[in-house]
């Protein structure tokens, strides 16, 4: 099975905001030493839940510091760029880091994100799509001409090339939509799913892209296709949900007060003003060990893995960075699943 790590790089309270960055820099090193086939990274703007405004700027700086590991965007958000602009970072990323370069496209998530670059949510499928495809086209082709109702492109050749050819793998995030779905599969886009899917209905999506695709008589490219989870590896059970029970309700925390502010940041408001005033609860944090995370011991993550095998499942990717957990905490549990998590999946 190969593995990736993914990362939101999360900024919470209290948390010193330069060394999330090198320490994410850190913990894609030692994956490297590991073996690990992939580093993915999210875009997020305008939240502590997601410091990863400028994602290719930080695959550029891994593309130096790294030398096997492939580099990914899980995801980048089209919608809110033009797509020139993304063919040609995503060029530069490519050559620098000698064609490791894997991206990841996806609607994101609207609230503030949109509001923020003041772009409107409305027809925002159509956008995503012509972005897209956009991108893809200007890697491919000379001289690119595009007149779309969201950008127009005149008779633009790409500096710098791209290194991989016809162009780097492209994925779009699982999504429940079957236009998106569609979308994917005519133009041999790959899938990716995403750690805040839960995994029953995560396998469910797999199974119906794997189908749609045998339909069409094309490659499902499943050993392409990460699967994230939250994961952390402790010595017992108990261990391990102390240690991240924190880690994880603030995630669920945020992730709820942010589809709740479509004009503004919760960016400089403390989070107990919000706990304060919300009138329902996010999934516990029970709830996502049960159903989204690979929490416990090595046997207990090693068994979640096994069964994700048993559904066609061979990339896994762990997201161990979760919600502010400690450096030291996730340097433990990545070495202790190397150690007992690994033997027992291999």
């Amino acid at each position: 099975m190969k593995l990736a790590l993914f990362t939101h790089m999360s900024w919470p309270e209290g948390v010193n905001q330069t060394s999330v960055f090198h320490n994410s820099v850190e913990q894609v090193k030692l994956a490297e030493s590991m073996g690990y086939h992939g580093a993915w990274f999210a875009e997020h703007h305008f939240t502590r839940y997601s410091m990863g405004s400028s994602v290719l700027l930080m695959l550029g700086h891994l593309a130096a510091v790294t030398h096997k590991i492939r580099l990914g965007t899980a995801v980048i958000v089209p919608n809110l760029h033009n797509p020139i602009r993304i063919a040609e970072d995503a060029a530069l990323v490519d050559v620098l880091s000698q064609g490791r370069l894997d991206v990841g496209f996806g609607r994101g998530t609207y609230g503030y994100e949109y509001g923020g670059f003041g772009v409107p949510t409305e027809d925002s499928q159509d956008r995503f799509r012509d972005t897209v495809l956009a991108v893809r086209d200007l890697w491919c082709n000379k001289a690119v001409s595009i007149e779309s109702p969201f950008f127009s492109i005149n008779n633009a050749d790409l500096v710098p090339s791209v290194l991989q050819s016809p162009h780097p793998p492209i994925y779009i995030a699982a999504t429940r939509s079957e236009e998106t779905l569609d979308f994917m599969i005519s133009n041999q886009f790959l899938l990716c799913i995403a750690v805040v899917q839960d995994t029953d209905a995560a396998l469910n999506l797999v199974g119906k892209y794997s189908r749609l695709c045998k339909e069409r008589d094309q490659s499902d490219h499943l050993d392409e296709v990460p699967f994230f989870r939250y994961v952390h590896v402790a010595e017992s059970d108990q261990k391990a949900q102390k240690n991240t029970k924190k880690h994880v309700d603030w995630i669920q925390d945020i992730m709820q007060w942010r589809r709740n502010l479509p004009n503004t940041t919760e960016v400089y408001v403390p989070m107990q003003k919000w706990l304060e005033e919300r009138d329902e609860l996010p999934p516990s944090d029970s709830y996502i060990s049960e159903k989204r995370a690979f929490i416990g011991t090595p046997e207990a993550v090693a068994e979640k893995i096994m069964m994700l095998k048993d559904h066609g499942i061979s990339y896994f990717g762990c997201n161990f960075a979760m919600g502010g957990l400690p450096q030291e905490e996730i340097i433990k549990s990545m070495k202790l699943f190397e150690k007992k998590v690994l033997p027992l999946i291999s």
